[in-house]
């Protein structure tokens, strides 16, 4: 199935740049890795803080940005390990871990730029949060059982972070209500389960 993943090579050539200068200045990969987790809990604490106290409805697009950064340091840190030829079980934990971890702060700040969610909007983001994370398990199981990690879509970690992304800049822009936003999470949270089911056919199949 089509996914922003595929995309991928093209962005890659695009961060070359910055991969030549990373490997300038002797960044690791794992440094890279453990840099996109801290990223994602900072931004995080800004978006609570600003977002539930001050309410500054403008912090909702450090969603945004902070979903493209940590899209470009995931994509450079996969370069510079094979670039430097530092490849490892522990920067193959640290990336599996932290890319759950990191879904996991930024996907959960939404609450924090919707207004004062009702019950049923947060019913619906929480349980999109956990078939992030449920999706991110299937792709992992997949190499466990067949040998390659399975990244299937429609609704990968790419998508995700696009899709969410677009709805923060639509919801700034557009008035959105309640009810249309749990409608929103409610389909994400159904082409997660579609995601999760393409990703397990590869785990048995191989």
């Amino acid at each position: 199935m089509p996914t922003i993943y595929d995309l991928k090579p093209k962005f890659q050539n695009f961060l070359e740049p910055a991969l030549t200068l990373l490997v300038k200045l002797k960044i690791t990969a794992n440094q890279l890795t453990i840099a996109t987790l801290v990223l994602s809990y900072i931004s995080t604490a800004l978006v609570y803080y600003f977002g539930l106290f001050k309410n500054i409805k403008e912090i909702i697009f450090l969603i945004p940005v902070t979903l493209f950064i940590r899209m470009a340091l995931n994509a450079l840190d996969g370069m510079l390990a094979r670039e430097t030829n530092t490849q490892s079980r522990l920067g193959e934990v640290l990336n599996e871990v932290g890319d759950i971890l990191a879904d996991i702060l930024i996907y959960s700040s939404l609450i924090f730029v919707f207004g004062k969610p009702e019950l049923m909007l947060l019913i619906t983001i929480f349980k999109f949060v956990f078939l992030t994370m449920l999706s991110e398990f299937c792709g992992v199981l997949a190499k466990t059982t067949a040998g390659t990690r399975a990244n299937h879509g429609p609704m990968g970690k790419s998508d995700r972070a696009f899709v969410i992304g677009a709805l923060c800049f639509i919801y700034y822009f557009v008035p959105i209500s309640q009810q249309a936003l749990e409608i929103i999470f409610v389909v994400l949270t159904i082409l997660l389960l579609v995601t999760c089911f393409n990703r397990l056919k590869q785990a048995v199949r191989g």
